[in-house]
């Protein structure tokens, strides 16, 4: 009891931040740069919307598995289990997999949180997931310290009806809104690219302008002053009329307009912001097309980092998730949820190649596993693993070269030595 005291109130109140809920009512909130950041106008920027998406559709993409434990480190794909075929078949009657899974990331890479209504049939497993509009959600903090959901005006979900997986979090209960988090950067943005716009729109852009001495007799006939810049304009202005030769009287001048300090910075100013947003989701400057400082040995790597530092933490946070959520607490000891993404990390054909050599030859991999990294099917008699001549496990002393497995399996090892030779 005193320790639940220390957690907080537990009269069911919201547990969202002042300023998350104020936002949630209003749509937006007012950066330091005095425009409006709202999700919908962040996702508006080139960069962020990058990012985002690039989130969203990499764990949408990825092979989603439900697994059960066989023993010894076995496990085997729980087909028979209602809730696979809602993982990776049907989720609910409108959306695939893979609209549900890139919906649900959208909407926590922007506003924090992803809700999903959970139907579950009469014995408690998943039936159905059902996305949920983040301001149509409200959390609250129950007496038994358990989060609540309340739809609307609706009574308070208990937590088994209700799928949420969350951002950063300083309640414990809602996650943090990345764009309300850093709406100074995304206003940053959103000024620069409001100016630029409104520069093209009401601005004017001149090359240059020809000046005439104070004492000359001032042009008072708006047509003498137009058949002038004319003339001058399709004499030479073009790239057909580049250096050519210009002759000014009456004491004319031409003087070139140069860009104001403003203006010519401005492209330095949208790629440091844009860098700036990228940072937000810890996205590489490469994956935002900024291959200034990226070279073709350094992709493979950044590529590694993102899905390591980048990528990894969410699926993390759904895996997580769906084990809380999704399974039953008697069930979370045989099954358990989880991403593939050994694809991401595979390297180019050469260094996975030498690789499987490497494992094939110290025994740790049989041909039958490297196929089926490969996605290839298995082969006869490829389940079996090699020993190295000059190795062996010095519990067992020296093979027994009367056993004719034994023989088989060093005859084998031999004639692929003699084929790597050969090759």
């Amino acid at each position: 009891m005193f320790f639940s005291n220390l957690l907080g109130p537990r009269d069911g109140l919201t547990v969202n931040d002042g300023a998350g809920l104020w936002s949630s009512l209003i749509g937006s909130v007012r950066s330091a740069a005095g425009v409006k950041v709202s999700a919908e106008s962040a996702l508006a920027i080139t960069v962020l919307q990058n990012c985002v998406t690039l989130l969203a559709e990499s764990v949408a993409q990825l092979p989603l598995e439900m697994y059960r434990r066989m023993g010894e480190g076995k496990r085997e794909a729980a087909l028979n289990h209602p809730l696979y075929d809602v993982l990776r078949y049907q989720p609910n009657p409108w959306q695939t997999p893979y609209e549900y899974r890139e919906c649900s990331q959208l909407a926590v890479g922007l506003r924090g949180n992803a809700y999903s209504f959970i139907d579950r049939h009469d014995d408690g497993s998943v039936k159905g997931l059902y996305p949920l509009h983040n301001d149509k959600v409200s959390v609250l903090k129950g007496a038994d310290l358990m989060p609540y959901y309340r739809i609307g005006a609706q009574d308070p979900l208990p937590m088994r009806l209700i799928h949420h997986v969350r951002w950063h979090t300083k309640n414990h209960y809602t996650g943090m809104s990345p764009i309300e988090l850093h709406a100074d950067a995304v206003g940053l943005a959103q000024a620069v690219r409001q100016y630029a716009g409104k520069s093209f729109q009401n601005g004017t852009a001149v090359s240059g302008v020809i000046e005439r001495p104070k004492e000359a007799v001032a042009i008072k006939s708006q047509a003498a002053i137009d058949h002038i810049l004319d003339q001058w304009g399709s004499k030479f202005s073009g790239i057909d009329n580049a250096k050519k030769v210009a002759m000014l009287q009456e004491g004319m001048t031409f003087k070139p307009v140069s860009m104001n300090n403003v203006d010519a910075e401005l492209l330095g100013i949208l790629k440091v912001t844009g860098t700036d947003l990228a940072r937000i989701y810890k996205i590489p400057p490469h994956m935002i097309n900024d291959l200034e400082k990226a070279s073709y040995n350094s992709l493979e790597q950044l590529l590694i980092q993102y899905v390591i530092f980048a990528l990894l933490p969410w699926v993390k946070r759904y895996e997580e998730a769906m084990m809380r959520d999704f399974l039953l607490p008697a069930e979370r000891r045989e099954y358990f949820i989880e991403h593939n993404l050994s694809g991401l990390l595979r390297g180019d054909q050469k260094s996975r190649y030498d690789s499987y050599a490497v494992g094939r030859q110290w025994g740790w991999l049989s041909i039958n596993d490297i196929r089926r990294l490969e996605n290839m099917p298995p082969v006869a008699n490829g389940d079996s693993y090699l020993q190295p001549l000059n190795m062996t496990d010095v519990a067992h002393g020296l093979p027994n070269l009367h056993n004719p497995d034994v023989r088989a399996q060093l005859e084998q090892q031999r004639d692929d030595i003699v084929r790597m030779l050969a090759a």
